[in-house]
Protein backbone atom coordinates (compact mmCIF):
# COMPACT_ATOMS: atom_id res chain seq x y z
CA UNK A 1 0.00 0.00 0.00
CA UNK A 2 3.19 2.43 0.88
CA UNK A 3 4.50 1.66 -2.14
CA UNK A 4 1.48 2.16 -4.07
CA UNK A 5 0.84 5.41 -2.50
CA UNK A 6 4.85 6.54 -2.90
CA UNK A 7 4.05 5.75 -7.10
CA UNK A 8 1.12 7.75 -7.16
CA UNK A 9 2.64 10.33 -5.91
CA UNK A 10 5.79 10.11 -8.53
CA UNK A 11 3.26 10.07 -10.78
CA UNK A 12 1.98 13.29 -9.98
CA UNK A 13 5.32 15.05 -9.62
CA UNK A 14 6.39 13.50 -13.41
CA UNK A 15 2.84 15.14 -14.29
CA UNK A 16 3.62 18.50 -12.68
CA UNK A 17 6.90 18.86 -14.29
CA UNK A 18 5.61 18.09 -17.85
CA UNK A 19 2.59 20.52 -16.82
CA UNK A 20 5.02 23.31 -15.96
CA UNK A 21 7.36 22.30 -19.25
CA UNK A 22 3.99 22.34 -21.68
CA UNK A 23 3.18 25.85 -20.13
CA UNK A 24 7.00 27.36 -20.60
CA UNK A 25 6.66 26.11 -24.00
CA UNK A 26 3.54 27.76 -25.01
CA UNK A 27 4.27 31.30 -23.15
CA UNK A 28 7.82 31.23 -25.10
CA UNK A 29 5.76 31.51 -28.34
CA UNK A 30 2.16 33.04 -26.84
CA UNK A 31 3.79 35.84 -24.80
CA UNK A 32 6.18 37.25 -28.07
CA UNK A 33 2.96 36.97 -30.45
CA UNK A 34 0.87 38.55 -28.25
CA UNK A 35 3.60 41.56 -27.16
CA UNK A 36 3.98 41.99 -30.92
CA UNK A 37 0.23 41.94 -31.72
CA UNK A 38 -0.85 44.45 -28.93
CA UNK A 39 1.65 46.95 -30.12
CA UNK A 40 0.56 46.14 -33.46
CA UNK A 41 -2.75 46.76 -32.74
CA UNK A 42 -2.71 50.12 -30.79
CA UNK A 43 -0.85 51.23 -33.65
CA UNK A 44 -2.94 50.81 -35.97
CA UNK A 45 -6.32 51.11 -34.59
CA UNK A 46 -7.38 53.84 -36.69
CA UNK A 47 -6.10 52.50 -39.08
CA UNK A 48 -7.35 52.37 -43.31
CA UNK A 49 -5.94 48.86 -43.55
CA UNK A 50 -7.49 49.02 -47.20
CA UNK A 51 -4.99 51.38 -48.38
CA UNK A 52 -2.03 49.51 -47.56
CA UNK A 53 -3.66 47.22 -50.50
CA UNK A 54 -4.00 50.18 -53.14
CA UNK A 55 -0.25 51.26 -52.58
CA UNK A 56 0.92 47.94 -52.72
CA UNK A 57 -0.93 47.64 -56.23
CA UNK A 58 -0.50 51.21 -57.36
CA UNK A 59 2.02 53.14 -56.37
CA UNK A 60 5.43 50.91 -55.07
CA UNK A 61 7.78 50.50 -57.13
CA UNK A 62 9.01 46.96 -57.04
CA UNK A 63 12.55 47.67 -58.76
CA UNK A 64 13.46 49.45 -55.68
CA UNK A 65 12.01 46.82 -53.23
CA UNK A 66 13.98 43.82 -55.26
CA UNK A 67 16.97 45.82 -54.88
CA UNK A 68 16.50 46.37 -51.48
CA UNK A 69 16.45 42.37 -50.65
CA UNK A 70 19.16 41.75 -52.58
CA UNK A 71 21.00 43.43 -49.44
CA UNK A 72 18.72 41.66 -46.96
CA UNK A 73 20.24 38.15 -48.47
CA UNK A 74 23.57 39.28 -49.35
CA UNK A 75 24.14 40.74 -45.43
CA UNK A 76 23.25 36.73 -44.27
CA UNK A 77 25.97 35.50 -46.62
CA UNK A 78 28.33 37.64 -45.30
CA UNK A 79 27.17 36.56 -41.53
CA UNK A 80 27.58 33.06 -42.87
CA UNK A 81 30.94 33.68 -44.51
CA UNK A 82 32.42 35.18 -41.71
CA UNK A 83 30.73 32.80 -39.20
CA UNK A 84 33.09 30.33 -40.79
CA UNK A 85 36.11 32.15 -39.70
CA UNK A 86 35.30 32.08 -36.08
CA UNK A 87 35.17 28.75 -36.54
CA UNK A 88 38.45 27.96 -38.16
CA UNK A 89 40.77 28.54 -35.15
CA UNK A 90 38.50 25.79 -33.01
CA UNK A 91 39.74 23.30 -35.75
CA UNK A 92 36.22 23.38 -37.28
CA UNK A 93 35.91 23.36 -41.12
CA UNK A 94 32.04 22.95 -41.85
CA UNK A 95 31.09 23.71 -45.77
CA UNK A 96 30.62 27.31 -46.91
CA UNK A 97 27.23 26.78 -47.96
CA UNK A 98 25.88 25.30 -44.59
CA UNK A 99 26.90 27.89 -42.81
CA UNK A 100 25.17 30.50 -44.57
CA UNK A 101 21.89 27.98 -44.91
CA UNK A 102 22.29 27.51 -40.92
CA UNK A 103 21.98 31.68 -40.44
CA UNK A 104 19.23 31.62 -43.06
CA UNK A 105 17.15 28.70 -40.80
CA UNK A 106 17.90 30.56 -37.75
CA UNK A 107 16.36 34.18 -38.44
CA UNK A 108 13.22 32.14 -39.63
CA UNK A 109 13.49 30.55 -36.05
CA UNK A 110 14.01 33.18 -34.44
CA UNK A 111 10.51 34.20 -36.09
CA UNK A 112 8.80 31.39 -33.64
CA UNK A 113 10.39 31.89 -30.55
CA UNK A 114 12.37 34.97 -30.23
CA UNK A 115 16.15 33.80 -30.36
CA UNK A 116 16.32 30.78 -30.27
CA UNK A 117 17.95 30.33 -33.90
CA UNK A 118 20.93 31.30 -32.51
CA UNK A 119 20.74 27.60 -30.60
CA UNK A 120 19.44 26.09 -33.92
CA UNK A 121 21.80 27.07 -36.28
CA UNK A 122 24.53 25.44 -34.20
CA UNK A 123 22.28 22.38 -34.22
CA UNK A 124 22.42 22.93 -38.14
CA UNK A 125 26.21 22.43 -38.04
CA UNK A 126 26.50 20.24 -35.47
CA UNK A 127 24.31 17.59 -37.55
CA UNK A 128 25.71 18.27 -40.86
CA UNK A 129 29.45 19.17 -40.05
CA UNK A 130 30.05 17.33 -36.98
CA UNK A 131 30.73 20.60 -35.40
CA UNK A 132 30.89 20.87 -31.77
CA UNK A 133 27.71 22.34 -30.11
CA UNK A 134 29.06 24.21 -27.66
CA UNK A 135 32.34 25.73 -29.21
CA UNK A 136 29.87 27.15 -32.15
CA UNK A 137 27.76 28.67 -29.32
CA UNK A 138 30.69 30.15 -28.09
CA UNK A 139 31.33 32.37 -31.47
CA UNK A 140 28.07 33.21 -31.58
CA UNK A 141 27.97 34.70 -28.34
CA UNK A 142 31.60 36.43 -29.49
CA UNK A 143 29.37 37.68 -32.57
CA UNK A 144 26.46 38.83 -31.23
CA UNK A 145 29.15 40.79 -28.32
CA UNK A 146 30.11 42.12 -32.03
CA UNK A 147 27.12 43.25 -33.17
CA UNK A 148 25.77 44.84 -29.81
CA UNK A 149 29.49 47.05 -30.34
CA UNK A 150 28.55 48.05 -33.87
CA UNK A 151 24.78 48.89 -33.23
CA UNK A 152 26.28 50.75 -30.16
CA UNK A 153 28.60 53.01 -32.21
CA UNK A 154 26.50 53.51 -35.04
CA UNK A 155 23.83 54.73 -32.66
CA UNK A 156 26.42 57.01 -31.17
CA UNK A 157 27.46 58.84 -34.01
CA UNK A 158 23.95 59.35 -35.22
CA UNK A 159 22.87 60.53 -31.60
CA UNK A 160 25.66 63.29 -32.19
CA UNK A 161 24.60 64.01 -35.81
CA UNK A 162 20.94 63.84 -35.30
CA UNK A 163 20.80 65.09 -31.78
CA UNK A 164 17.72 67.52 -32.61
CA UNK A 165 15.51 64.81 -34.05
CA UNK A 166 16.57 62.36 -31.26
CA UNK A 167 15.37 65.06 -28.50
CA UNK A 168 12.06 65.42 -30.20
CA UNK A 169 11.37 62.22 -30.35
CA UNK A 170 12.19 61.58 -26.20
CA UNK A 171 10.00 64.31 -25.72
CA UNK A 172 7.17 62.94 -27.99
CA UNK A 173 7.47 59.76 -26.48
CA UNK A 174 7.24 60.92 -22.86
CA UNK A 175 10.82 59.63 -22.18
CA UNK A 176 12.49 63.22 -21.89
CA UNK A 177 13.24 63.72 -18.30
CA UNK A 178 12.71 67.33 -18.68
CA UNK A 179 9.33 66.61 -19.51
CA UNK A 180 8.97 64.66 -16.28
CA UNK A 181 5.12 66.10 -15.23
CA UNK A 182 4.18 64.93 -18.78
CA UNK A 183 5.56 61.32 -18.20
CA UNK A 184 2.83 59.11 -17.02
CA UNK A 185 0.25 60.70 -19.57
CA UNK A 186 2.42 59.43 -22.31
CA UNK A 187 1.05 56.17 -23.55
CA UNK A 188 4.07 55.73 -25.69
CA UNK A 189 5.94 55.74 -22.37
CA UNK A 190 4.14 52.57 -21.36
CA UNK A 191 4.92 51.01 -24.86
CA UNK A 192 8.69 51.90 -24.16
CA UNK A 193 8.20 50.36 -20.63
CA UNK A 194 6.94 47.10 -21.64
CA UNK A 195 9.41 46.92 -24.26
CA UNK A 196 12.31 47.45 -22.07
CA UNK A 197 11.22 45.11 -19.16
CA UNK A 198 10.42 42.31 -21.98
CA UNK A 199 14.14 42.86 -23.17
CA UNK A 200 14.84 42.38 -19.39
CA UNK A 201 12.91 39.10 -19.28
CA UNK A 202 14.91 37.79 -22.78
CA UNK A 203 17.83 38.28 -21.26
CA UNK A 204 17.41 36.91 -17.94
CA UNK A 205 15.79 33.51 -19.60
CA UNK A 206 19.45 33.53 -22.05
CA UNK A 207 21.38 33.81 -18.96
CA UNK A 208 19.14 31.17 -16.98
CA UNK A 209 19.50 29.06 -20.20
CA UNK A 210 23.58 29.35 -19.81
CA UNK A 211 23.12 28.32 -16.82
CA UNK A 212 21.93 25.32 -17.37
CA UNK A 213 24.45 24.47 -19.88
CA UNK A 214 27.03 25.57 -17.34
CA UNK A 215 26.15 22.55 -15.09
CA UNK A 216 27.13 20.02 -17.60
CA UNK A 217 30.53 19.25 -17.03
CA UNK A 218 33.40 20.64 -19.51
CA UNK A 219 30.47 22.18 -21.92
CA UNK A 220 31.28 26.25 -20.49
CA UNK A 221 34.87 25.01 -20.94
CA UNK A 222 34.33 25.01 -24.77
CA UNK A 223 31.63 27.63 -24.78
CA UNK A 224 34.39 29.97 -23.66
CA UNK A 225 36.78 28.49 -26.25
CA UNK A 226 34.25 29.72 -28.84
CA UNK A 227 33.90 33.24 -27.27
CA UNK A 228 37.82 33.71 -27.44
CA UNK A 229 37.81 32.04 -30.89
CA UNK A 230 38.31 36.33 -32.27
CA UNK A 231 41.59 36.09 -30.64
CA UNK A 232 43.11 33.39 -33.21
CA UNK A 233 41.02 34.54 -36.42
CA UNK A 234 44.33 34.52 -38.67
CA UNK A 235 42.83 37.30 -41.52
CA UNK A 236 41.55 40.18 -39.16
CA UNK A 237 41.33 42.32 -41.78
CA UNK A 238 38.96 39.89 -43.77
CA UNK A 239 37.13 39.71 -40.52
CA UNK A 240 36.48 43.43 -40.44
CA UNK A 241 35.33 43.43 -43.69
CA UNK A 242 32.50 41.02 -43.27
CA UNK A 243 31.56 42.92 -40.12
CA UNK A 244 31.63 46.43 -41.87
CA UNK A 245 29.58 44.61 -45.16
CA UNK A 246 27.09 42.82 -42.63
CA UNK A 247 25.88 46.55 -41.60
CA UNK A 248 26.24 47.99 -44.70
CA UNK A 249 24.21 45.74 -46.22
CA UNK A 250 21.62 45.72 -43.32
CA UNK A 251 21.43 49.48 -43.77
CA UNK A 252 20.84 49.74 -47.90
CA UNK A 253 18.27 46.64 -47.21
CA UNK A 254 16.29 49.23 -44.78
CA UNK A 255 17.41 52.52 -47.03
CA UNK A 256 16.63 51.58 -50.24
CA UNK A 257 13.21 50.66 -49.65
CA UNK A 258 12.60 54.47 -49.19
CA UNK A 259 12.48 54.77 -53.35
CA UNK A 260 9.50 52.62 -53.08
CA UNK A 261 7.42 55.32 -52.14
CA UNK A 262 6.52 58.74 -53.21
CA UNK A 263 6.10 60.05 -49.65
CA UNK A 264 9.53 58.32 -48.61
CA UNK A 265 11.46 59.15 -51.75
CA UNK A 266 12.43 62.50 -50.62
CA UNK A 267 14.42 61.18 -47.35
CA UNK A 268 17.97 61.37 -47.94
CA UNK A 269 20.41 58.97 -46.26
CA UNK A 270 20.90 60.68 -42.61
CA UNK A 271 16.87 60.51 -41.89
CA UNK A 272 17.31 56.24 -43.00
CA UNK A 273 20.20 55.98 -40.30
CA UNK A 274 18.07 57.48 -38.03
CA UNK A 275 15.25 55.39 -38.72
CA UNK A 276 17.59 51.93 -38.88
CA UNK A 277 19.25 52.69 -35.80
CA UNK A 278 15.85 53.30 -33.66
CA UNK A 279 14.31 49.75 -36.05
CA UNK A 280 17.49 48.30 -34.92
CA UNK A 281 17.11 48.80 -31.34
CA UNK A 282 13.55 47.78 -31.71
CA UNK A 283 14.44 44.38 -33.18
CA UNK A 284 15.77 43.44 -29.65
CA UNK A 285 12.42 43.44 -28.15
CA UNK A 286 11.24 39.48 -27.82
CA UNK A 287 8.56 39.46 -30.62
CA UNK A 288 8.60 37.98 -33.95
CA UNK A 289 11.37 39.99 -36.32
CA UNK A 290 10.91 43.00 -33.69
CA UNK A 291 7.08 43.28 -35.01
CA UNK A 292 4.78 45.99 -33.21
CA UNK A 293 8.19 47.78 -31.33
CA UNK A 294 9.41 48.18 -34.76
CA UNK A 295 6.61 49.49 -36.42
CA UNK A 296 5.91 51.97 -33.50
CA UNK A 297 9.87 53.18 -33.27
CA UNK A 298 9.84 53.50 -37.26
CA UNK A 299 6.53 55.73 -37.54
CA UNK A 300 7.23 57.72 -34.72
CA UNK A 301 10.93 59.05 -36.36
CA UNK A 302 9.10 58.97 -39.71
CA UNK A 303 6.71 61.00 -38.63
CA UNK A 304 9.63 64.04 -37.16
CA UNK A 305 10.96 63.96 -40.26
CA UNK A 306 7.48 65.27 -42.24
CA UNK A 307 5.70 61.91 -43.18
CA UNK A 308 2.06 62.12 -42.68
CA UNK A 309 1.13 59.10 -39.88
CA UNK A 310 -0.90 57.20 -42.39
CA UNK A 311 1.65 57.42 -45.04
CA UNK A 312 4.29 56.29 -42.49
CA UNK A 313 2.40 53.61 -41.49
CA UNK A 314 1.68 52.07 -45.12
CA UNK A 315 5.33 52.11 -45.43
CA UNK A 316 6.24 50.51 -41.70
CA UNK A 317 3.28 47.53 -42.46
CA UNK A 318 4.60 47.23 -46.05
CA UNK A 319 8.24 46.78 -45.54
CA UNK A 320 7.91 44.99 -42.19
CA UNK A 321 5.81 42.67 -43.47
CA UNK A 322 8.16 42.10 -47.08
CA UNK A 323 10.80 41.90 -45.18
CA UNK A 324 9.82 39.17 -42.94
CA UNK A 325 8.49 37.08 -45.48
CA UNK A 326 11.67 37.27 -47.38
CA UNK A 327 13.47 35.66 -43.73
CA UNK A 328 10.84 32.97 -44.43
CA UNK A 329 11.41 32.16 -47.76
CA UNK A 330 15.15 31.75 -46.76
CA UNK A 331 14.82 29.94 -44.18
CA UNK A 332 12.59 27.35 -46.31
CA UNK A 333 15.22 27.37 -48.99
CA UNK A 334 17.83 26.88 -46.46
CA UNK A 335 15.75 23.98 -45.01
CA UNK A 336 15.62 22.19 -48.34
CA UNK A 337 18.85 22.74 -49.60
CA UNK A 338 20.44 21.49 -46.83
CA UNK A 339 19.58 17.48 -46.99
CA UNK A 340 20.49 18.10 -50.71
CA UNK A 341 24.14 19.83 -50.48
CA UNK A 342 24.94 17.18 -47.84
CA UNK A 343 23.45 14.07 -49.53
CA UNK A 344 26.92 12.76 -50.42
CA UNK A 345 28.48 13.02 -46.94
CA UNK A 346 25.41 11.84 -45.49
CA UNK A 347 25.56 8.30 -47.72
Amino acid sequence: MQSYILNIKILHFYERIQLKKIINSILKIAFPLFLGGAILYWTYRDFDITKVGEVLLREMNYGWMLFSLFFGVLSHVFRGWRWKQTLKPLGENPKTSNCVYAIFVSYATNLLIPRIGEISRCGVLSRYDGVSFSKSLGTVVTERLIDTFCIGLITGVTLLLQMGVFSTFFHETGTDLHSFTEIFTSIHLYIVLVCVAAILVLLYLLVKRLAVFGRVKGLMKNVWAGILSLRRVKNIPLFLFYTLAIWICYFLHFYLTFYCFDFTSHLGWMAGLVMFVVGSIAVVVPTPNGAGPWHFAVISMMMLYGVGKEDAGIFALIVHGIQTLLIILLGIYGLAALPFTNKKKSV
